[in-house]
């Protein structure tokens, strides 16, 4: 069996699902394989939040409507965490168990029987402390189960015809910050600004990383001359200023997923 028929199996043997739907390509690729299998038992639910950015927000408003998918939007609060807003190393398991627990008790008075999120086998070779979360809870991971990667489920959705099967990684704009940099609404708000700017300027895979009040961004190595371009350096530099940064750098290894655990590696 591969592993998209070992998927179906277990979507199906699941019954009806709510999927934490993200926009990502993996929440992207499980949604639709749920509703494939489904039908109307699959279902969506986004968590918003300060961390999740308004224009992916609308991502998974508009892809739902277009599919005729029920989406539901629950409103997360893991500002109430210490360990979230100190931006301590389990931050993101905060953050994932106040979005579970909304998402749980959504499923529950919908009447569906599983919440299911889109963690795949790769996810393993990186620092997610929200996967203890979704163990803690009950939340199922069928990608996982079924032992899909990134590029397996790339290459899945574009033989689908999935639109977004080569949309870049992303991540809830809280993984921008330094451990230890204390979270604050304000702060999202700016690197949200700063990376819709960056975005705007044709960046498509982008990171503003944030160190005290300085931003250091991250684009593919392949694209980091086009920062420098006089123009764009002049915009980005401007702008930032303007959202309130006192400095502004470029990363020269470019970008690399998790690098702010690598960033803490290194301080050892």
């Amino acid at each position: 069996m591969d592993k998209y028929e070992k998927l179906k199996a277990r979507l199906k043997e699941l019954g009806s699902v709510l999927v934490s739907f993200s926009g990502g390509i993996d929440s992207t690729f499980l949604l639709t394989a749920a509703v494939e299998v489904l039908g109307d038992n699959a279902c969506a639910v986004t968590g918003a939040d300060e961390s999740f950015p308004e224009r992916e927000l609308e991502f998974t408003r508009d892809y739902c409507r277009e599919k005729g998918i029920r989406h539901y939007i629950v409103g997360t609060d893991p500002m109430k965490y210490e360990g979230y807003r100190n931006n301590t190393v389990k931050r993101c398991y905060y953050c994932k168990k106040s979005l579970f627990a909304q998402e749980l008790k959504l499923a529950d008075k919908i009447g569906v029987s599983y919440v299911a999120e889109g963690s795949n086998a790769d996810d393993s070779s990186d620092y997610r402390p929200g996967a203890l979360a979704a163990c803690e809870l009950g939340i199922v991971s069928p990608l996982k189960e079924a032992g899909f990667t990134k590029e397996e489920i790339r290459e899945c959705a574009k033989a689908m015809g999935i639109s977004i099967w080569d949309k870049p990684a992303y991540a809830c704009l809280a993984s921008r910050f330094v451990y230890g940099e204390e979270i604050t609404a304000d702060k999202l708000k700016k690197i949200e600004i700063a990376e819709n700017l960056l975005s705007d300027l044709g960046f498509e895979q982008r990171r503003v990383r944030l160190h005290g009040n300085l931003a250091r961004i991250e684009v593919r190595a392949c694209d980091i001359h086009k920062l420098a371009e006089e123009k764009t350096r002049a915009r980005i530099v401007f702008e930032f200023a303007r959202i309130g940064f006192d400095y502004v750098t470029a990363d020269l290894a470019g970008y690399i997923r998790g690098s702010m655990n690598i960033f803490e590696e290194g301080k050892k």
